[in-house]
């Protein structure tokens, strides 16, 4: 049996209390830094009241008044100028290529050989059969010649009753005979004289050579393989200086421009006057300008558009056919315009605004009229005068009414004044 002194029963109520208290007191301590917290989060600051207070920066640039060329910018499709496939003509094995795939190659140079034995072998036989008909010509020629002699040895003696006329009709059916056999003989020759150029011909077709100067593709077919008049093309060439680039533009713009030349010789000259540009594949602009080649005869009638063709400088035979590019040229100028950079104008529900800081530095919100686009710039049609001062940056936060303090606007790649 255990006994509890009533002495430690108090004790340990008194210990209760006390912790108790403590628990109360650090618990009231962290609410209170709690509270404090809250408050100084949701309260503001005297710094961001002012700051709320002062008038935003803004930059600000004058809407520009200039004569403006209008660029119009098309896809593009190089080709070569000339473009030559070669293919065999007889049938044999490729024994060699001559050429570098993808080098500069001459007219008439060999770009593979075909087994010539067998041409060169009919060849010599084509010439020993001519050889055989020349032979047989003279003969048969010698012939008439000796019959001819007889005819005149006989006619006389005849006429004086030397000889019977049975022998100068003899002498004269075999000159005739004879007269037909060279002229067999000789025909004979102009058929070996074929078989000897078709001979000739084929042996020459052993030798596949560049039609034209310009660069060789890649071969289709290899040393080793046997080819036929029907086995396809071996490789191509192309001329690739000038080359030839392929754009396609709308029936509407391409009578437009028409439109503005009514007569032949303007057309042509606006033509000759004609500058394109190029826009390479990485961006780049290619540094030769180009000229209008031709017009294609017919408008797709699928697309509604015209093809048109236009030649660049390739001196270096860096632009290769089958790549693609921008195609740009200037359409027209136009006069007065207003210009503004991109960045100025905002696109609102198909509409387009500016903000417009007047002599109190005040902003208001403009709703414009866009017309083309000028490098990174807008031509606004209506809307603007010349000398307003547009915000150019911090325009989204811009609403009519607020008070701004501007500053010049300066572009990325465009370095200040004052520097």
């Amino acid at each position: 049996m255990r006994f509890v002194v009533p002495g430690a029963i108090k004790i340990r109520e008194e210990n209760m209390m006390h912790l108790q208290k403590r628990y109360l007191l650090i618990g009231g301590v962290v609410c209170l830094i709690m509270i404090a917290l809250i408050v100084r989060a949701v309260l503001p600051s005297k710094k961001a009241l002012g700051a709320q207070s002062s008038t935003p920066d803004v930059e600000v640039v004058q809407v520009q008044k200039d004569d403006v060329p209008i660029y119009a910018e098309w896809i593009g499709t190089l080709d070569g100028l000339v473009n030559a496939d070669v293919r065999a003509q007889v049938t044999g094995y490729l024994l060699k290529q001559g050429y570098q795939e993808g080098s500069f190659v001459k007219e008439g140079q060999l770009l593979f050989q075909i087994d010539s034995r067998p041409f060169q072998a009919a060849l010599d036989q084509a010439k020993g059969q001519l050889a055989q008909a020349q032979a047989a010509l003279a003969n048969a020629q010698a012939v008439q010649r000796r019959t001819e002699l007889d005819v005149q040895r006989y006619t006389p003696l005849a006429e004086q009753l030397a000889a019977s006329q049975q022998d100068l009709d003899n002498s004269v059916q075999n000159n005739l005979a004879a007269v037909a056999t060279v002229e067999s003989a000789k025909a004979q020759i102009k058929t070996y004289e074929a078989a000897v150029e078709t001979a000739q011909i084929n042996l020459d077709f052993t030798r596949l050579t560049a039609p034209i100067d310009g660069i060789a593709g890649q071969a289709q077919l290899q040393v080793g393989a046997l080819v036929t008049p029907g086995s396809g093309i071996v490789t191509s060439v192309s001329t690739v200086d000038p080359i030839k680039v392929y754009f396609t533009v709308g029936e509407p713009q391409y009578l437009a421009w028409r439109k503005r030349f009514p007569t032949e010789s303007s057309r042509e000259e606006a033509d000759k006057r004609l500058k394109l540009q190029l826009i390479l594949a990485d961006g780049s602009t290619y540094p030769e300008a180009g000229k209008f080649y031709f017009a294609d005869r017919q408008v797709n009638e699928s697309t509604g558009a015209i093809r048109i063709a236009g030649l660049f400088p390739n001196p270096n035979n860096v632009l290769r056919p089958g790549g693609y590019a921008k195609v740009r040229a200037v359409i027209r100028t136009q006069p007065g315009a207003l210009l503004v950079p991109q960045r100025a104008v905002s696109e609102l529900q198909g509409g387009y605004q500016v903000a417009v800081v007047d002599a109190d530095n005040k902003v208001d919100v403009r709703t414009v009229t866009v017309g083309d686009r000028v490098d990174n710039r807008w031509i606004i049609t209506s809307g603007l005068n010349a000398g307003d001062r547009v915000v150019a940056e911090g325009v989204q936060k811009m609403h009519t009414g607020v008070h701004v303090s501007p500053k010049p606007f300066v572009a990325e790649n465009q370095v200040p004044a004052n520097r």
